[in-house]
């Protein structure tokens, strides 16, 4: 115990233990050769300081936040690896906790970062929230909050976004580039403002007088992604391409694909948004526009440590994407 060290300090030097913590601190009221000798005994007896005592004097516990959906999940996993790595050049640790997509455990693992006073949260909102006053009182308390991936449509927020918009509208052009005409598009949840933004991306860049037909879906699993892919693939006219929005979409239509023994890409082209781990298990590749956790992770860290430093001003910041060609168009 840190305490039990400090009064031992003090019996063996007899001194007090006010004056051992001073010389710790290297307070300018202690002389150079107590500092010295309380120094040399402590570090013989492996003194450590408290680092929650001092860091809840000093009002920043160097740690940060991170509320994700859930923690089995590879996007994820890239994200928290790129922010560990940065903050703990900074001397920051990490908080994970899951809110399952569900806003009463998002309200009370927010209540938890409250209480262990952390300098920051990193938060990809929950499919189910709409009210955002739990994350007002984050702001309240002052808890700088970025949000990334899934963002509230709220700009008094910082907000860290992949960059929806342009990686749907690649994924098109794609599509166009390989003269695709019946295509299905399997997006999710209509409720969040990642799936709006892509929907609306990919929609405007198909044109009109192109004679395309779009089918749009929307699924919430990679189960209902399956079965909207088998009735799809029932049909007399099977779509010639499947455009997937995020990884656990493809993966629901990869395995009506292999079930149904649908040949790709001679029978139906897939795309997909991805983070890249995924598209690279199945055979032949999938091709993806990337949308990298890992990035965003960076990005989003670069933004809690200016928050930290003071410019908590609102902001909204993207991650750019890339096309990777596969073989599956």
């Amino acid at each position: 115990m840190a305490n039990a060290t400090l009064k031992k300090i003090a019996q063996v030097l007899d001194i007090s233990i006010s004056t051992v913590s001073r010389a710790l601190k290297n307070h300018p009221d202690i002389s150079q050769s107590t500092k010295q000798k309380v120094m040399e005994l402590a570090e013989t007896l492996e003194y450590e300081p408290n680092a929650v005592a001092v860091n809840l004097r000093s009002k920043n516990t160097k740690v940060f936040g991170i509320l994700i959906p859930s923690i089995t999940n590879n996007f994820y996993d890239s994200f928290i690896a790129a922010v560990e790595e940065e903050v703990k050049q900074s001397g920051y640790s990490l908080m994970i906790l899951q809110s399952a997509d569900n806003p009463e455990t998002e309200i009370a693992n927010l209540k938890i970062y409250r209480q262990n006073r952390v300098s920051g949260v990193f938060v990809c909102l929950s499919k189910e929230t709409t009210n955002l006053d739990a994350f007002h009182k984050m702001k309240d308390a002052g808890i700088p909050v970025v949000f990334f991936d899934k963002v509230p449509d709220d700009d008094s927020y910082n907000r860290v976004c992949l960059a929806d918009k342009e990686a749907a509208v690649m994924a098109a052009e794609a599509l166009l580039k390989k003269n695709k005409k019946n295509i299905l598009g399997i997006f999710g949840d209509t409720h969040m403002s990642i799936t709006k933004r892509r929907l609306k991306a990919f929609q405007e860049a198909l044109p009109a007088d192109k004679n395309i037909k779009l089918s749009l879906e929307y699924a919430d699993t990679s189960e209902e992604a399956e079965n909207i892919s088998n009735s799809y693939f029932q049909l007399k006219k099977q779509p010639d391409a499947v455009f997937c929005m995020s990884d656990e979409i493809l993966m629901g239509v990869m395995k009506s694909v292999q079930k149904l023994k649908i040949e790709v890409p001679q029978q139906t082209g897939i795309i997909t948004l991805s983070d890249g781990f995924f598209p690279k298990l199945y055979y032949p590749e999938i091709t993806f526009v990337e949308t990298s956790g890992y990035r965003l992770g960076k990005l989003a860290c670069e933004r809690m440590m200016q928050c930290v430093k003071g410019k908590e001003e609102a902001k909204e910041i993207f991650v750019s994407s890339r096309f990777v060609e596969g073989g599956s168009l």
